[in-house]
C-alpha cells in the first residue's frame, strides 16, 4: 500500500472522497513525517496542533457534503507570508519574534478551500539568495544528499529562497507549499530538487499580506510533486484582490482542463541566447533531449532569439537590490520587530539594522541605496528600467512566432552548502536563466526531466504568454508524461 505521505494532492482528493483514510490521518502521517525529518530544517515554525485542529475540521466539512477544492491537503507555507497568529519571521532577526494579526491574501485562499497548515518553511533571508544558506535560522538540507542527509559529507543546497518549501515537497513531509519568485525563487529550486515549480504572470496572484523583496518583481506561486497538483494549488491561489493595487482583474481559467492537451501544431521557441558560453554539457543535452520530447509529441521546434537577455541579470540585480532597500527602510526598530538600543535615535536605526539584517541583505540594501541616490539614479536605475522595456519586447515579438519556449532551469545540479557563499557572483549566476521572466513579468513553469550523471535532478523551464498559465499548463503535462520523471531523494519521511 502507497504510504500518505507518497501520495501527490490529486490521489490524496480521491483517497479523502473514497473515504479511504481522514484528513487527520493524512494530516498525522505528514506532522510524524516532519518530526523525523526536523534535521532537515524545511521548518522555521511547526504547527501540528493548528494543523490536526484543522484536519478535524475538514473531515466534518466532508461529511457533511462541503468539501472545498483542496479540502484536507497538508501544505507548508513559505515563511514570507504573513498567517494570522502564526509567527511569521522571512528568515530574518529582524523579525524573529514578529506575529502578525491578519493572513495574507493567498494564504487565506488555500485556508479557505480547506488546505492544511503545516507549517512555515525556511527560506534565503527576505528571499534573498539562491540556496537557502542565508536564512538567520541555518540552512535548509535537501533531501537529494544521502540517506542521511545531516550527517552527508557533502550537504547539498535545495535552491532558494524557497528553499524550505522545495524540500518539505521533496522529502514527502508536505504534499505542496507555497513560494514565492523573485527571480527564480520558485523554478530555480524546483529545478534542483525534481519537483514541480510554476511562478505564475506578475499580478496573477495577490501579493498582499506577503512580505515584499522587490515589488515589480515578486509573485507567488506553488511547489508541488507533479504538474497537475500544481495546476490544482494555483486554480486557488490566482485570482483579483481589491487590496493588492498590482493585482490584475481577469478571470481564472480551469487549469485542471487544461491538462493533458495536445501539442500538436504548437511551436516551441528554443532561444539561442540561452546557449551561455561555458554551459553545463549535461543542462544542454537535457535541453535538446527535452525540445525532442515536444517535438515526438507533435510540436514543431524553432530557434527563436531574444537580444537583450545578455543585459537581464545586471539589470535584475540594480532594480532588485533597488527596491529591496526602499522595501526594508520600515525595519527601523520603531514599529515592529528587533530593537537594539542606542545613545540616540539614529544610532538606534543603524543598531538594529546592523544586528537585524544578514550580510547578504545588507550587502543589497548598500547596492539598491547606491543606485537609487544622487548622481547615480539615472545612470543605473533609469537606464535598467529602459533596457527592461526591451527585454519585455524581446519576448513580444517572439511569442509572434511561437505557443510558449523551452530554456534551461538552472545551470546544473543542486551544489554544496557553503560552495559558493562566499562569491557572490557565482550565487547570482544560480538565477541565469530565470530573470528575464520576472523582468518581464510572464509566466514559467520548471518540470523536472531528468537525473545528472551524479544522480541529482534536473529540469527544464516552459515560458508562456502574459496570463496564459493554462497553455504552459498544457505543454508541461505533456512534458512531463513524455519524461517519465521518477527520482526520489535517497532520503523522505
Amino acid at each position: 500500500m502507497t504510504k500518505l505521505t507518497d501520495l501527490t494532492i490529486s490521489d490524496a482528493l480521491d483517497g479523502l472522497a473514497a473515504k479511504k483514510f481522514s484528513a487527520l490521518e493524512l494530516t498525522d502521517a505528514h506532522i510524524a513525517g516532519m518530526e523525523s525529518a526536523r534535521g532537515l530544517n524545511a521548518y522555521i515554525t511547526e504547527t501540528p496542533e493548528l494543523a490536526r485542529k484543522q484536519a478535524q475540521e475538514s473531515d466534518a466539512r466532508r461529511a457533511a457534503g462541503n468539501a472545498g477544492a483542496l479540502d484536507g491537503i497538508p501544505l507548508a507555507i513559505k515563511d514570507l507570508y504573513c498567517t494570522k497568529g502564526v509567527r511569521t519571521t522571512a528568515a530574518s532577526k529582524i523579525l524573529e519574534n514578529f506575529v502578525p494579526t491578519y493572513e495574507s491574501t493567498v494564504s487565506q485562499k488555500l485556508l479557505d478551500a480547506g488546505s492544511i497548515t503545516l507549517g512555515k518553511t525556511n527560506l534565503d533571508e527576505f528571499a534573498m539568495g539562491s540556496g537557502g544558506v542565508t536564512s538567520a535560522f541555518g540552512p535548509a538540507i535537501s533531501p537529494w544528499s544521502g540517506a542521511d542527509p545531516v550527517n552527508a559529507v557533502r550537504k547539498l543546497v535545495p535552491g532558494g529562497s524557497s528553499s524550505g518549501s522545495s524540500t518539505a515537497v521533496a522529502a514527502r513531509i508536505a504534499m505542496g507549499a507555497t513560494g514565492t519568485d523573485t527571480g527564480g525563487s520558485i523554478r530555480q529550486p524546483a529545478s534542483v530538487t525534481g519537483t514541480v515549480g510554476i511562478k505564475p504572470t506578475y499580478g496573477r496572484c495577490s501579493r498582499w499580506g506577503i512580505i515584499a523583496f522587490a515589488s515589480s518583481l515578486d509573485q507567488a506561486g506553488p511547489m508541488t510533486r507533479s504538474v497537475e497538483d500544481s495546476a490544482r494549488m494555483l486554480q486557488v491561489m490566482a485570482g483579483y484582490d481589491v487590496k493588492d493595487s498590482t493585482s490584475v482583474d481577469v478571470d481564472v481559467p480551469d487549469y485542471v482542463a487544461a491538462l493533458g492537451g495536445s501539442v500538436k501544431g504548437m511551436k516551441i521557441g528554443l532561444p539561442r541566447e540561452y546557449r551561455i558560453d561555458g554551459i553545463n554539457p549535461e543542462t544542454d543535452a537535457l535541453w535538446q533531449k527535452g525540445a525532442q520530447m515536444l517535438r515526438d509529441a507533435g510540436a514543431e521546434v524553432i530557434e527563436i532569439s531574444l537580444p537583450h537577455t545578455k543585459y537581464a541579470l545586471p539589470v535584475y540585480y540594480i532594480i532588485a537590490p533597488a527596491e529591496a532597500s526602499s522595501n526594508l527602510a520600515r525595519y527601523d526598530g520603531v514599529r515592529f520587530g528587533l530593537r537594539v538600543p542606542g545613545e540616540n535615535l539614529n544610532d538606534m536605526y543603524a543598531s538594529t539594522r546592523f544586528a537585524g539584517f544578514g550580510k547578504e541583505v545588507r550587502r543589497r540594501i548598500m547596492i539598491g541605496t547606491y543606485v537609487l541616490s544622487s548622481g547615480y539614479y539615472d545612470a543605473f536605475y533609469r537606464k535598467a528600467q529602459r533596457v527592461r522595456r526591451l527585454i519585455r519586447n524581446d519576448f513580444d515579438e517572439a511569442f509572434k512566432n511561437c505557443d510558449a519556449i523551452l530554456t534551461p532551469a538552472a545551470p546544473g545540479t543542486a551544489f554544496a552548502i557553503g560552495e559558493k557563499q562566499d562569491d557572490p557572483l557565482q550565487m547570482y549566476l544560480e538565477d541565469v536563466f530565470t530573470v528575464t521572466l520576472n523582468l518581464a513579468g510572464l509566466p514559467g513553469i520548471c518540470v523536472p526531466v531528468g537525473l545528472a550523471k551524479n544522480g541529482l535532478p534536473m529540469g527544464l523551464q516552459l515560458i508562456g504568454r502574459a496570463f496564459d498559465e493554462a497553455g504552459l499548463f498544457t505543454v508541461a503535462s505533456v512534458l512531463e508524461k513524455a519524461a517519465g520523471f521518477e527520482g526520489r531523494p535517497a532520503f523522505t519521511a
